[in-house]
C-alpha cells in the first residue's frame, strides 16, 4: 500500500467513524495534532491502531503507541510504514 493510498484509508476511517466526511477539511496540514484539534481523543486512538492492525495485518508495538509516533497524519504515516 503507498503512503497516499495509506493516507486514505485513514480519512476515510475517520469519515466513517468520526467525522462523516469531513476528516479531510479538520486535518487540513498532515503535520496538525489530531489530539490538540479535536480529530481524534484518546479511545479514537486505539480504535485507529486496531484498524491499522487489523487492515495491513501488522501488529503495532503497543509500548510505542505514544503521542510522538501518532499525534498527526504524518507521525502516523511514517510509523505505520516501517511495519510494511
Amino acid at each position: 500500500m503507498s503512503r497516499s493510498e495509506l493516507r486514505q484509508a485513514i480519512i476515510d476511517w475517520l469519515d466513517d467513524h468520526y467525522h462523516f466526511g469531513d476528516a479531510e477539511d479538520l486535518i487540513g496540514d498532515d503535520d496538525r495534532s489530531f489530539l490538540d484539534n479535536g480529530i481524534l481523543d484518546s479511545l479514537g486512538f486505539v480504535q485507529l491502531i486496531l484498524f491499522l492492525e487489523d487492515s495491513l495485518n501488522i501488529r503495532i508495538e503497543r509500548k510505542l503507541v505514544q503521542r510522538e509516533n501518532f499525534d498527526g497524519m504524518n507521525r502516523i504515516l511514517g510509523h505505520v510504514e516501517g511495519y510494511l
